[in-house]
Formats: structure tokens, sequence, C-alpha cells
């Protein structure tokens, strides 16, 4: 799958993980809404969880993962700008250091890495988050939801094991 990044470019660059993958040609980054292709924009606002069925999408035929890195405070307008089918990912925690264990708060590698499993793709997962120090630290706090979301057939499926571990 191709990866995305529409790229504001408002964090500290020692510290962005979309810039390094964009060093090493994992995504590549887009510095206006206009030019950001069309795929499945990975949106933490969306109201539709990601799930395999979205492999099926006709939008998601385009074999794209679009992510957004920006400040918290502009996310959610400019996730709106982005074109294509919104999906929020499910319950999973950071390994990343600046937020490591908080649920829900993962950088822009941590999603496509986990969009990427939740799609079928986990080899690709693990070959960005390769690129990290702590990158097998996120599969190894993830791995029993994300596999279990990736057997899911469709939105609330993912849902409904979500609610398991934030009912636990």
């Amino acid at each position: 799958m191709e990866l995305h990044v529409r790229y504001e470019g408002n964090d500290d660059p020692k510290k962005c993980s979309a810039r390094k993958l964009a060093r090493f040609d994992l995504v590549t980054l887009h510095r206006s809404v206009r030019t950001t292709p069309p795929g499945i924009v990975l949106d933490p606002f969306a109201d539709r969880a990601l799930s395999p069925a979205d492999t099926n999408d006709a939008n998601a035929a385009t074999g794209r993962l679009v992510a957004l890195d920006c400040s918290w405070e502009t996310a959610e307008a400019e996730a709106f700008k982005l074109d294509g089918p919104h999906r929020s990912l499910p319950f999973l925690v950071a390994g990343n250091p600046v937020n490591y264990g908080t649920p829900f708060q993962l950088n822009t590698v941590e999603a496509f890495a986990a969009a990427l499993c939740i799609l079928g793709h986990r080899a690709h997962a693990e070959e960005i988050l390769g690129k990290f120090r702590w990158g097998h630290t996120f599969l190894e706090l993830n791995d029993e939801p994300l596999r279990r979301y990736a057997d899911c057939a469709d939105s609330g499926e993912v849902i409904a094991v979500q609610s398991e571990y934030l009912d636990a």
C-alpha cells in the first residue's frame, strides 16, 4: 500500500516519525490538501472504525493510506478536507517514547502500522516500524488486539472487540 501524509510541519523535526519515514522513501509528504491524493484517511474523529472490509471499498481500491500530521488543535478541521473514506483506529496503546502506554495517542508511523496490520499487511507494518528503535514495542504492546481487529469482518465487529478492551 502507498502511504501518504498531509504534513503541516508544526512539530519537532527530530521527533517526527512522518519525516523520518519520508527520508527512507517509505511515505510521501504533501504540504497541501490539493496535492494529497485520495485514499483511506486515518482520522481520529471519524465515525467508522477501520476494518478489513475497507479493502473492498471502491475508494480504497487506490491502495493508499493517508495520515494527517499536524497539531491536535487543527486536526479535525484539516482531516475534514482530505478526500477518501475517513476511518478511525480502534483502541491501541502507543509504544513511542513520547506517549508510551497512552491509549489512542499514536504517532504517524504507529497509525500507519496499525492500519496496515488491520488491513492484512503486517509485513509492511514491520518494515516501517523497523526504522525506529522502539518500533517493535508498538507491535508487542498491541499484538493481540491488532490480530483480533484483523480477523473482524467489518467496522461493527472491530468496535465490539474494542469494547472488550475498554470495558476490561
